[in-house]
């Protein structure tokens, strides 16, 4: 096929404006049950989230010029201690230490920009980001399975919530091998409308959230009448708790950057570079700390959505945002999202958790990496057994595990261990 061919099949494969709409809805309705799910575990509010979630999207998108499909929204590595600080210092106190939490991805920005992508490379190869991916898409595996067989997501197993999960994962599935045209980029959200549908006529679909809203919402006024809310106070004791966790979420969103641009093939750490991600995502994160809602990262769902339809314009992480924005006001719109039960989304989170595990291992794959070597396999071993089993360690107030310490485990790894040619597995020729 020749230059003008590709572009021409490009041109009719391009979706329309009304097309762009529904997929840019579509990101947001896989981001929605963990996006409103931080807040409603930490007691913040969820209708700010959406607004921070969607302001902090539009601010990464200025920093980066807009060239990542990337959707930013509430970070589960911050509910622990969101919950903590809370109870021990305040809203307000913690609302003021997650704010600085995003200056320390400002300086990380400046440190990425002043070693540059070459730096990134060599300290963080795919003998480490690779596993990392995946450790990132298996870590959240048991919350796909629990949501798929549970209507309330504690995994005790219920065969109507399996059979409307089932319904929505078989949809998806089939609108990816089968779908034409604008079918075929919203597969996801064509499996939730089957799940939706299916959970109508079995009668398991709450509306009363529905008929309890109120069209047109303050999120302030709700929040601080629940208690949800408070002006941001920068508390010493309540920041020095607090700034450690980042060091977790900012290793996760170099894995993130590293998988969305092994999914659309193009290097993101050298252009717009690692150091305007980190901006931005830092940025994001002390606007939605200073507005009232839980920090911000770069949303793993979303990038298994895009690496399952291959809608990789921005564009479409940029109308997800806006409708992010507008279902904070409008309180209907957000109670018929909240309405969808729990195994509709447990079915397609099913498919796009082991997407982003399949990256990583793409990631390792296309790098050529030879695990017949001891080193590399020590590296991904230890990355993937401390990842997954979550092993975490604590030194005075600062407390790291997950995804955040395999991938500290491993970044050292790659330092220290020697790396010789002739090093193999032992029994191996």
């Amino acid at each position: 096929m020749n230059s003008n061919e590709q572009i021409k099949k490009q041109t009719v494969c391009e979706p329309s404006l009304f097309g762009k709409i529904v997929i840019g809805m579509q990101m947001l309705f896989v981001a929605f049950g963990a996006l409103v799910l931080v807040p409603l575990l930490t007691g913040l509010d969820p209708n700010i989230a959406l607004l921070t979630a969607g302001a902090g999207t539009l601010l990464f998108h200025v920093i980066t010029g807009s060239r990542l499909p990337v959707f930013l929204a509430s970070s589960f590595a911050f509910i622990a201690p969101i919950i903590y600080g809370i109870r021990s210092f305040g809203i307000g106190e913690t609302l003021g230490g997650l704010a600085v939490v995003g200056v320390v991805y400002v300086l990380l920005s400046f440190l990425a920009k002043a070693g540059g992508a070459e730096a990134i490379k060599r300290y963080l190869p795919p003998v480490v980001t690779g596993p990392v991916i995946m450790v990132i898409g298996l870590k959240l595996a048991p919350v796909a399975v629990n949501m798929a067989k549970s209507f309330d997501g504690s995994g005790v197993f219920d065969g109507t919530a399996a059979i409307i999960s089932i319904t929505s994962l078989v949809v998806s599935i089939l609108a990816v091998i089968y779908g034409r045209k604008i079918f075929r980029l919203i597969p996801i959200l064509i499996g939730v409308a089957a799940g939706y549908l299916l959970a109508l006529i079995l009668g398991v679909v709450d509306f009363s959230p529905i008929q309890d809203s109120a069209w047109l919402v303050n999120p302030w006024k709700t929040a601080v009448t629940a208690g949800r809310y408070a002006l941001p106070v920068f508390n010493l004791t309540a920041i020095l708790y607090i700034l450690p966790v980042a060091i977790a979420p900012a290793i996760e969103h170099i894995g993130d950057v590293l998988a969305i641009s092994s999914i659309t093939g193009k290097d993101f750490i050298r252009k717009p570079g690692l150091h305007r991600t980190l901006l931005g995502d830092g940025l994001a994160t002390s606007l939605a700390a200073l507005v009232g809602g839980p920090p911000n990262t770069t949303y793993s769902e979303v990038t298994g959505a895009v690496a399952l339809t291959r809608a990789f314009n921005p564009l479409y992480m940029i109308i997800a945002a806006l409708f992010a924005i507008m279902l904070a006001f409008v309180g209907k719109l957000g109670a018929v999202l909240a309405s969808i039960p729990t195994p509709v989304m447990g079915g397609v989170m099913l498919l796009l958790f082991g997407m982003i595990a399949s990256v990583g291992m793409r990631s390792l794959i296309k790098a050529k990496t030879d695990l017949s070597k001891s080193r590399n396999l020590i590296i991904v071993s230890l990355i993937l057994v401390i990842g997954i089993g979550d092993m975490s360690i604590s030194i005075c107030c600062i407390e790291m595990g997950g995804i955040g310490l395999a991938g500290l485990v491993g970044f050292l790894l790659n330092i220290v261990l020697p790396n010789r040619l002739d090093d193999q597995v032992c029994g191996e020729g």
